[in-house]
């Protein structure tokens, strides 16, 4: 714990982030932008080191806060360019998830006003949100950081699905699906391929209950107030949950209705659901490639059929660990808060719940590592020496990312960093 602390410490450090706010991306290119999760990062230390040994260290959490307050302002001052509280984070780690390379400069000089940045940002927001909730637990002062960060995620919902009245919005009805949206010239138009970028405003989940309001009394007037007057914005992301005689608010990037039709998509063995962990892209533009401004893109759950990015797809297919361990969380604390409020189409049978979904995809994640009843692994599929020899098959790699159907191991061998992240599965969902 000490020693995650500590790593976490390092990318907030005065020397280490820059004094506009800006945490360095990669040892190769500090300026580049990767998701914040590094504030999800320091509450969910904070929380499983209180669980494991009953300690809080609110130094640590506070020390935290107040370098994610620099990094946050950063986001908003730098990334919203026209201040509509939708983002253009560049390639956000998903550098050739779409059909135009993020990692390049838009066509026409335009930007892409992102799904999954301005889905980052609503989760940004419910993590600062709710560290601001923990510290006013000893100082009330930090309540009113908390309507700060409560109001500006109804914003940042609100502005995907009718930023500026715009006739081309993030939220596609007629699919139920977020896409990016290409601004060039003022004309918005919708870049409708199916990937994370549309699943990742399902990250930002969190829940205000009545206790909560109870105990924080300068943020409940405000929140209630809030909740009031701007009904028109709060339809959009708060949803008020009646059970035991008392009142929760179940906050989330878009109505339940919408939920269901994103994780539909997330269900469906033809999209997303793949037998080892969350598809990158949709298996659907295996047989329906997209095409775009003279680009195609279609599902390629292995390594790239055209040279890109150093000739491997990454970001077109592949299962990637981190994304797929986030949306574990997330579908676990939809079912946490929500109960049976929320029920997606499963194929032909019963509708299925976000915390059956996030069991799944736990174990599929999972089984990637585990021997499959021949003696070989999914991650050496197609390796007959990983497989066999006995000095090579039990000791395991932790590989970058998965191949999209069988499994296989892709990219570098030696990402223990995220695919690491099994151990947590493990603990978390097989004792």
């Amino acid at each position: 714990m000490t020693f995650a602390k500590e790593q976490l410490w390092f990318l907030l450090f005065d020397q280490f982030q820059h004094p506009n706010g800006q945490v360095p991306a990669y040892e190769w290119e500090f300026s580049d932008l990767n998701p914040p999760v590094q504030g999800w990062a320091a509450l969910r230390l904070y929380k499983m080191e209180e669980e494991k040994t009953g300690k809080k260290d609110v130094k640590f959490l506070k020390k935290c806060y107040h370098k994610l307050l620099l990094n946050f302002v950063w986001w908003v001052n730098k990334v919203d360019a026209k201040g509509n509280n939708v983002f253009e984070g560049g390639f956000l780690g998903l550098d050739n998830i779409t059909v135009i390379d993020r990692s390049q400069d838009i066509p026409g000089g335009g930007k892409l006003e992102q799904s999954d940045g301005t889905g980052w940002m609503g989760f940004f927001c419910l993590t600062m949100m709710r560290i601001s909730l923990e510290l006013a637990r000893e100082d009330p002062v930090y309540e009113g950081m908390a309507v700060k960060f409560y109001e500006h995620f109804i914003y940042i919902a609100n502005a995907l699905v009718n930023a500026e009245n715009r006739a081309a919005q993030n939220w596609d009805e007629e699919d139920g699906f977020f896409y990016d949206v290409l601004n060039v010239n003022e004309e918005h138009v919708r870049i409708k391929v199916r990937s994370l970028v549309g699943l990742i405003p399902l990250y930002a989940v969190d829940c205000i209950t009545e206790e909560e309001l109870n105990t924080f009394k300068e943020f409940a007037v405000s929140f209630k107030w809030f909740n009031r007057n701007r009904k028109d914005l709060c339809n959009h992301c708060v949803t008020s949950i009646d059970r035991d005689g008392k009142t929760d608010y179940f906050l989330t990037l878009m109505e339940v209705p919408k939920i269901e039709r994103v994780l539909t998509r997330a269900w469906d063995p033809e999209e997303f659901r793949s037998d080892y962990g969350l598809r990158s892209l949709s298996k659907y533009y295996e047989k329906n490639p997209y095409e775009f401004l003279g680009n195609t893109i279609n599902y390629q759950p292995g390594e790239a059929t055209a040279l890109l990015k150093g000739g491997n797809s990454n970001w077109r297919g592949p299962i990637w660990f981190p994304t797929t361990f986030l949306f574990i969380e997330a579908l676990t604390n939809l079912q946490r808060y929500s109960g049976d409020l929320i029920k997606v189409k499963s194929d032909g049978g019963e509708p299925v719940t976000p915390g059956a979904m996030a069991e799944y995809y736990a174990h599929a994640l999972i089984k990637l590592f585990k021997e499959d009843g021949e003696g070989g692994r999914p991650i050496y599929r197609g390796c007959e020496k990983m497989v066999n020899d006995p000095h090579f098959k039990d000791h395991i790699l932790f590989y970058e990312h998965y191949h999209g159907d069988s499994g296989r191991g892709l990219g570098a061998s030696h990402q223990t960093g995220w695919s690491g992240l099994v151990a947590n599965l493990i603990d978390e969902w097989c004792r």
